[in-house]
Formats: structure tokens, sequence, C-alpha cells
């Protein structure tokens, strides 16, 4: 009976969180401008089937052929809107002075969507895929998109790879059997773009149930061809609603010639507990403690960056999209992990902190303990604690003393 009422709950909050509200069609292109706009092109392909409706584009109904998309949208000006935040119309045509926009949309073939590549490619020869979650419709996933690539600055050209959802909280099994329908299609391609001479590097960034797709896809991609495509530099798993013990055996298949992975976890998502609830009551990925066991050891034995939001507040009343909504972990998006740069403690204002408590000689494990840290963002590197430790082992070995650490507590 309680478990009833929990899950009741949550989906209320879901229902009231979602697109209540929202004219639909807002894929109509509008001829309406103004003044301080940013405009986001984006290549957006498919496995969705196609929607009759004007301005819908695609439905949440799977799709015989993958398609491609070019969509341009209108970004209001920054002293208009929040970052982190998709200013959705409120009616059509919107009003591109405070609310986001389509301003075109291009159905492409084969040659024109290679042709948009090398367009839009900037000097960094650098493509960001990104992957979304569970309930998103095509509309949500093109503009949320939009929103985090102007937001971070990504010095990338935008590609989005949109799977069909219906964009239900009652639709789980189907987005997530939608995922295994779309598995090829995403590693198909990641192929694609990995032997586009003009590219240099592929960052993928998934959230939520994409996470499972995009994984997958890397994992296939692994057992056809030996190893992921060496273009194929960084993953961000955002949210990962993904069991822990699949993505353990996951990162087996793909073996050691891997990209590098970095994953955003919040213990406080609230949709992740539904999914674990559901889902046999194992752990879902992006809602573990980096810092305790088991997990502490096996991220540090891969080598997985874990940023913990945890203490991060954010609009989203189930915590699950704190990474595209809080202009914290927006700007490191943009100024390192999309760039292909590892996320120390030092990024996020943790390190000079961190450092002080792992080298003071005269902590006890009391003050070390007690040690308040001031950002939001925690930072599990595995790389950056291994060479702490090494430090603060030398340093007390040379005292003939034991130093007290936090490093990893």
């Amino acid at each position: 009976m309680r478990l009833s009422r929990w899950f009741c709950a949550v989906l209320v909050v879901a229902l009231l969180a979602g697109c209540a509200g929202r004219p639909e069609g807002v894929l109509i292109p509008t001829t309406e401008r103004a003044a301080g706009t940013s405009r986001v092109d984006v290549l957006v392909a498919t496995t969705r089937r196609p929607s009759e409706e004007p301005g819908i584009l695609f439905s949440g109904e799977r799709g015989k052929e993958p398609q491609v998309t070019e969509i341009a949208v209108s970004i209001p000006p920054d002293s208009k809107r929040e970052v982190g935040q998709v200013q959705w119309p409120k009616k059509l045509p919107p009003n591109p002075e405070k609310e986001f926009a389509t301003v075109s949309v291009t159905p492409l073939e084969t040659a024109g969507a290679t042709a948009w590549l090398k367009r839009t490619l900037p000097k960094s020869r650098r493509v960001l895929v990104f992957v979304h979650g569970f309930n998103n419709r095509y509309e949500d996933a093109v503009y949320r998109f939009a929103q985090i690539v102007h937001d971070s600055k990504a010095d990338a050209a935008p590609v989005l790879f949109t799977w069909p959802s219906r964009g239900s909280v009652f639709a789980y099994n189907y987005d997530k059997e939608s995922t295994n329908y779309s598995r090829d299609a995403l590693e198909a391609l990641l192929r694609r773009l990995a032997r586009e001479p003009a590219v240099g590097e592929v960052t993928i960034m998934a959230h939520s149930m994409g996470s499972w797709l995009t994984v997958e896809a890397l994992r296939q991609m692994a057992i056809r061809d030996g190893r992921v495509a060496p273009k194929i530099q960084n993953v961000i798993l955002a949210s990962p609603d993904l069991d822990v013990d699949v993505f353990s055996r996951q990162l087996a298949e793909i073996g050691p010639k891997r990209p590098s992975f970095t994953l955003f976890v919040s213990r406080d998502d609230r949709a992740l507990s539904l999914s674990r609830r559901i889902s046999g009551n194992v752990d879902r990925l992006g809602q573990v403690d980096p810092m305790a066991e088991p997990y502490r050891t096996e991220f540090e034995k891969a080598g997985i960056v874990v940023l913990d939001l945890t203490a991060l507040k954010g609009n989203d009343q189930l915590n699950h999209g704190k990474f595209a909504e809080s202009p914290e972990v927006v700007r490191l998006l943009g100024n390192r992990l999309i760039a292909g740069q590892t996320v120390t403690d030092s990024h996020v204002g943790f390190g000079e902190r961190l450092g002080a408590v792992a080298f003071g000689a005269a902590q006890s494990v009391g003050s070390a303990a007690s040690v308040a840290v001031s950002t939001p963002i925690a930072v599990f590197d595995p790389t950056t604690r291994r060479n702490y430790r090494d430090q603060v082992d030398r340093f007390g070995n040379s005292l003939g003393g034991t130093v007290v650490t936090a490093v990893g507590q």
C-alpha cells in the first residue's frame, strides 16, 4: 500500500513537471525575428516514424528507416532568459525575444548531411552527439539540445540522435524497447561520423535511458570491429538509467581500448528511484554514491570520472535534469568535458581545499572529517586521487609517521 502511494506520488510530480500548457507544433518555422537572439543549427537523426501533423515532424512511434533533418532554433537574448532553461512558447507563433522559436526545418539525404557537417565543423573538428532520455518527444529533444549547445558554448558541431519515445511517464517499457530498436542506427551514425575525414574527434553525451542506448551501441561497435572507433574519445553519461551490474559487463565487453567515461550522478534523483523499483531493485548507475564501496574501487579501476550533483538544487522536481539546468554544470560541459578535457576537483573549486586537508600533517581524523566543502559539485577523479595518495604516503614516510588524508573518504 505504501509502495503504491509512493509510485503515484512520483508519477504525479513527473506529470506536473512535464509539458502541460505547451502548444503543439512548435517546429513550424516562424518568420518572426528579434534583436539579440542566437541561432543554433542542429543535425537531427531519428528512428521515429514521421508525423502528418504540422510542426510535430516525428511521432513517438518507430520508423522503418532512420531519417535526418537540419533544424535551426532561435534562442532569446541572454538578458531575457535563465541559463539552463528552455523558454517554451506560450502560444504560436512564438515571441523570439522571450521564447525559443524554430527558424528552419530542412530534410536531408546522406550527401546533404555530409555537406552540413563539413560546413558546421569548427576549427577543433569536434562533433558532439547527444542522445536524450526517457519521456521525450521529438521537439523536447531538439529544444533541450539547442539549449545545451548554446549555454555551454560547445566548440563542436551539434548532432542529435532521437529515438522513439512516446513522451509519457506511463510508457517506460515501450521506451526501453525503443532504445533496443535503435541500437543499430546509432552505431551506424557513430561509425559514419568516425569515418568522415573532416571529423577530428567525437564526444557523446547521453541522458537517462539514452545512456543504455549509447553504451549498447558502443558495445556492439567494439564486438563488430574489435574496438570502439578511435575518434570516439569521450562519453558523458548524465543521470544514467543503467543497471550497475549491466554497465560493468558492457564496459568489459567494450574492452580496454575504450573512450574516456564521465558520469553525472545524484543520489536524490527521484526518476531513477522509480526506475530502480521497477527494475528489480538493483542500483541505477546515476544514483550511486561514488565514494561508497564497491563503487569507489570499481570507478578507480576503470578510470571513470564521476561528478556528484546531489548537493545541487535545480528547477527539476525529479532532480533528473541537473546536468542541463545547472549553470555550474553547463559551464563545465562547455569549458572542459565537451572539449575532451578531464574535470578534477580543482575545476569546481574543491581541489585547493582538499589539498589542504590531504597534506596537512597536523590534521586529526576528527578535524579532517569536519572540513566543509563549499562547492555543491563533488568530483571523483581516480587519477588525481591516486596522485594525492602517493604524495601523502611519501610525505608521511618522510616524517616517520602517519598522515591523515581526506582523499577517498
